[in-house]
């Protein structure tokens, strides 16, 4: 094709881009939970759909798809028509970690999903049952040399269960790992002195630790958390690699216009930056995040690389 030609069909490209952004939304707007109601990241996706809806004078709406550990529900936000009225959140598991443990997973993340937004980030906490002895995480690991100790966590591939692997990795020892269908269920079960330790994303163990039913000893992350100052991160503690970070995201279907993918980031970024949705995130241990759709890639690209390099050293399987 002659250069004039190719610019030609680029200016049409553009054009057709900027005239859809005009129009959009026509229809409803659907964002895809691979998890169901009532967890963090669909909290998350409410509070995006409600700010969304605002924007568009129409209703938002939220479709929770279950199962396979985030993956039925992230497969179909792959598959969507890229149109822009199919919208997905984002988690660790499905999509930066799940192509290093599944080798026939139904869909690419990084070839099928469209960065937007990374909406927020929460702490992950090691908490023990009141119970157990240690009082610091290197107590913990002396602790679990001596006897067997089950170490809890949300779904297979969830940060918090690569932090439990993690920490098995890094300390020499051998704790039982325990997964479970989701995080609140782990952490029932830590406080009913089922299992005697856990590794969870902050929000869902607040409660528990505020009325003393479970017992925080570290943060793993690479600083404090504000809502908890005295209790040191892993790095504090003794083990500076143990650190990960929940969070969500939003994401499209591959191949939806630029016009509507950086509309949406704009109007979410706005959402995300109202004071009531930061103090609502504060007050469950979130951070609201923002920024564009290609610091959002380039992040979700630099965890997939970590996470398939500790698959690889610590022969962790999905089964």
């Amino acid at each position: 094709m002659k250069p004039c030609a190719v610019i030609a069909v680029l200016l049409l490209e553009a054009c057709a881009g900027a005239a859809f952004a005009q129009t959009y939304p026509a229809k409803q707007v659907r964002i895809i939970v691979p998890y169901p109601p009532g967890g963090g990241t669909d909290l998350v996706a409410r509070f995006i759909a409600q700010k969304l809806g605002d924007t568009f004078g129409r209703p938002v709406i939220v479709d929770n798809r279950a199962g396979a550990n985030g993956l039925i529900g992230t497969e179909a936000m792959a598959k969507a028509v890229p149109d822009g009225y199919t919208l997905g959140m984002a988690t660790p598991g499905p999509v930066t970690v799940a192509k290093s443990l599944y080798p026939n997973l139904g869909y690419d993340p990084e070839r099928d999903l469209a960065p937007i937004i990374l909406a927020n980030a929460s702490p992950n906490v090691l908490a023990v049952h009141p119970s157990v002895p240690a009082r610091s995480l290197k107590e913990l690991v002396a602790l679990a040399k001596g006897r067997p100790l089950r170490l809890g966590a949300s779904t297979i591939t969830s940060v918090q269960h690569l932090l439990a692997e993690m920490l098995n990795h890094t300390s020499g020892v051998k704790m039982e790992i325990i997964t479970y269908k989701g995080g609140a269920q782990a952490a029932t079960d830590v406080v009913g002195g089922q299992i005697e330790a856990l590794w969870s994303v902050l929000p869902v163990v607040l409660p528990f630790i505020a009325n003393n039913r479970l017992r925080v000893l570290a943060v793993g992350s690479e600083k404090r958390s504000t809502l908890l100052p005295g209790v040191p991160t892993t790095g504090e503690a003794g083990y500076p690699g143990v650190v990960a970070t929940a969070w969500n995201g939003v994401v499209a279907p591959a191949g939806t216009p630029q016009s509507i993918v950086s509309m949406l980031n704009k109007e979410i970024e706005r959402g995300l930056g109202a004071p009531e949705v930061k103090e609502r995130f504060t007050a469950l241990g979130m951070e609201a995040i923002g920024g564009s759709p290609e610091s959002f890639g380039a992040f979700l690209r630099a965890e997939t690389a970590k996470w398939a390099k500790l698959v690889r050293t610590a022969n962790i399987r999905a089964e």
